[in-house]
């Protein structure tokens, strides 16, 4: 795993180092400020992919030949000792709710008379979350308090399997068909729930304190050009969607997911499973003439399978909420390709 097919971006420190931007080869770090790139000077002087997200496509997959060419003597340090820090600087963080599967086993608890509210099926739901309440893998969850109705810390801590797109070059009113020109790559992402909150606040106006307060993305953006062999038909959509939303070609990812608690895996699922897709999700987001930015993160929403045991929430599996000292760990790949994992371990 992450070979050089792979090559995922990120951030990190060596032992009594600055962080400094790096891809990762195997258990090394490769140094990116230390090389002769296609890029304007300085690109990667910030700890944050932002400048290079910001330059586009072409400067993307132009900067990747030219590291697969240079990998044998390439600058680098080994990870074990390393601090991996967040790979972006984020600006939005907005999250989707794209699994048919997933709001429908959720529906069926909170609305069991209407499981799907009545617009689900037009368009991508999605909500603005809090950038600065992202963490990267690894960093402890504290316990949320909030209105349960009474007031204290949550007794129902769950977690949320889903994937992320991470944005490049600043756009709006981004067509489908322009989705890979403005998306930089995918991570895993874990959505911690206070599921009792976020029960009571909801209506009318969706999530908030049941979400705000911890994000774990992992420390590692896979880029979109490594997963291209692993793009596969999205699943048909009943009514036909908006002309907006229309897309053309192989855009569903196919990636095996996991969620380990304490050791032991408790659920696999894949994101091709979706219903709403990256491209859709991109478009609706910025429709109205929002504009993304480099570092921006879309998340998918929970990611469930139509099969018991592929379900992307304790919610739904029916395990149980997390107990103070339990870890998470989530785990994706596509064949070769690792997108590494997403740990969080509650403190309490």
């Amino acid at each position: 795993m992450f070979g050089p097919e792979n090559l995922p971006y990120g951030v990190a420190a060596p032992p009594g180092g600055a962080p400094r931007c790096v891809v990762r080869l195997h258990d090394d770090a490769i140094d990116l400020s230390a090389m002769r790139l296609p890029v304007p000077e300085g690109t990667f002087a910030a700890p944050a992919l932002n400048p290079f997200l910001a330059l586009g496509r072409a400067t993307w997959e132009a900067t990747r030949a030219s590291l697969i060419e240079q990998l044998e003597a390439a600058p680098r340090f080994p990870l074990d000792g390393a601090e991996l820090r967040l790979p972006v600087q984020i600006g939005d963080y907005v999250d989707f709710y794209s699994s048919i599967e997933h709001a429908t086993n959720v529906g069926r608890k909170w609305r069991p008379d209407n499981p799907l509210p009545p617009n689900w099926l037009h368009l991508p739901i999605g909500y603005h979350g809090r950038a600065g309440s992202v963490v990267v893998s690894g960093t402890p969850i504290q316990r949320p308090h909030g209105l349960r109705p009474s007031f204290g810390p949550t007794e129902q801590l769950d977690v949320e399997l889903e994937l992320a797109f991470i944005t490049g070059p600043p756009g709006t009113r981004v067509a489908t068909g322009r989705a890979r020109d403005h998306v930089f790559g995918f991570a895993l992402l874990n959505d911690w729930s206070a599921r009792d909150i976020q029960s009571f606040e909801y209506r009318p106006l969706g999530p908030f304190l049941g979400k705000s307060f911890a994000t774990s993305l992992s420390a590692w953006i896979t880029p979109l050009q490594a997963l291209e062999p692993y793009f596969v038909p999205a699943r048909a959509q009943d009514p036909e969607p908006a002309p907006y939303l229309r897309t053309q070609g192989d855009h569903a990812l196919d990636i095996e997911l996991e969620i380990e608690l304490n050791g032991a895996t408790i659920s696999r699922t894949n994101s091709k499973h979706l219903y709403w897709t990256f491209p859709q999700q991109l478009a609706h987001a910025t429709v109205n003439g929002a504009r993304t930015r480099p570092g921006d993160v879309y998340a998918s929403g929970t990611i469930s399978g139509p099969t018991p045991g592929s379900e992307g929430s304790l919610l739904e599996l029916g395990t149980g909420f997390l107990n103070d000292g339990d870890t998470v760990v989530l785990k994706g790949s596509a064949g070769s390709v690792s997108l590494g994992e997403v740990r969080g371990t509650v403190a309490g």
